[in-house]
């Protein structure tokens, strides 16, 4: 799969902001404006004015509606999804070379308030997943304790978790020791005989 360098900046953001949500990781991430300006800066979004409690519940319902897609079913109604979202930011693509990063397109309108930014944004960025056909790359990690959401970029749509080091390690881990156990009451069962 071709993606391009600003789509996937704008997946890694997607599933920041999904990861920022209570059920995700079991308190809200973003419980204020401070906290969302923190998310802006540490993100790199671009062009965004002064941000107020408005922009938080628009981020808070964005967000949301941003997790639907994973959890779509369909391609038509993650197509469905998406074109709402798209729609309803209002997208005025235009081309940019800001902050040395070459010529790319920007999906929003310069300065929109941050709720109708990521939505252009993101949004744009899972109407390209959709249309190369590769929604199976929007995943939940498969860890059971686990909420989190990630993009599968792997050439071979191997991946399984969200953090390899975490809650793949942690699986790995566990059926390890797990094989131990069954081994070595396996040899005490055989010694008893």
């Amino acid at each position: 799969m071709l993606i391009t360098h600003d789509t996937e900046c704008a997946l890694s953001i997607l599933v920041e902001l999904l990861n920022t949500a209570p059920e995700a990781c079991g308190s809200e991430q973003l419980p204020d404006v401070a906290a969302l300006s923190a998310f802006v800066v540490g993100q790199e979004i671009s062009e965004i004015d002064s941000l107020g409690p408005a922009d938080l519940a628009a981020v808070h319902e964005l967000r949301a509606r941003l997790r639907e897609v994973f959890s779509a079913g369909t391609v038509e109604r993650a197509a469905e999804l998406v074109n709402a979202l798209v729609a309803e930011a209002g997208t005025t693509p235009r081309l940019t070379n800001h902050d040395h990063h070459g010529w790319h397109i920007h999906y929003f309108a310069p300065h929109a308030a941050v709720g109708r930014h990521l939505a252009a944004e993101l949004g744009m960025a899972l109407a390209f997943i959709v249309m190369a056909g590769e929604l199976e790359r929007l995943r939940r990690c498969e860890a059971p304790d686990c909420a989190r959401v990630f993009v599968d970029l792997s050439r071979n749509r191997s991946r399984r978790y969200c953090d390899s080091r975490t809650c793949g390690n942690r699986l790995h881990v566990a059926a390890y020791r797990a094989r131990q156990r069954s081994a070595e009451a396996g040899a005490v069962a055989a010694a008893g005989r």
